[in-house]
């Protein structure tokens, strides 16, 4: 059986808010893709509702994108404690820090969310703006830390 990254993280050590570079991969023309673990609250302890997810999945579709270049996917977690960030070429967890701070910050300013209709969302009567913004706060105010086991607060963002 195939070992999946996350599953080998013991999720009982981790210190949320984080960034953490979860993975790379190098194909043989030298391109680079790396996938980065944005957990937003504590595993095991709590979740953000279904909602105010899929709402934040929405808004940091398009917000990280605005911050970064080359981002492929931005997936919520099944465990609905973060969401994983796709990404082209090399990029530290402090600069997704930054930019997923920014993003967070943009949240809290919305009035309307990017694509809530029948014909570009599949579940488009599932969304809480309310609730995203509320779960921006609580990450905001916790600060994002670029260091998964020891809480580490880039200068910048705090």
């Amino acid at each position: 059986m195939a070992k999946v990254e996350s599953f080998q993280l013991d999720h009982r050590l981790v210190k949320a808010p984080y960034v953490r570079l979860a993975g790379t991969e190098n194909d043989t023309k030298g391109s680079l893709v790396q996938k980065f673990d944005l957990r937003l609250l504590q595993p095991n302890t709590s979740a953000v509702p279904t909602g105010a997810l899929h709402t934040l999945e929405h808004l940091l579709a398009t917000y990280m994108r605005d911050e970064l270049t080359g981002v492929i996917d931005i997936s919520p977690m099944g465990c609905r404690t973060g969401f994983y960030l796709i990404i082209w070429n090399e990029h530290k967890p402090s600069e997704i820090a930054t930019a997923l701070k920014n993003s967070l910050e943009k949240v809290l300013t919305t009035t309307v969310v990017p694509a809530v209709s029948p014909v570009s969302c599949g579940n488009y009567k599932d969304h809480s703006l309310f609730g995203a913004k509320e779960y921006a706060k609580i990450v905001l105010d916790a600060g994002i830390s670029d260091d998964p086991f020891q809480r580490h607060i880039p200068e910048g963002i705090q």
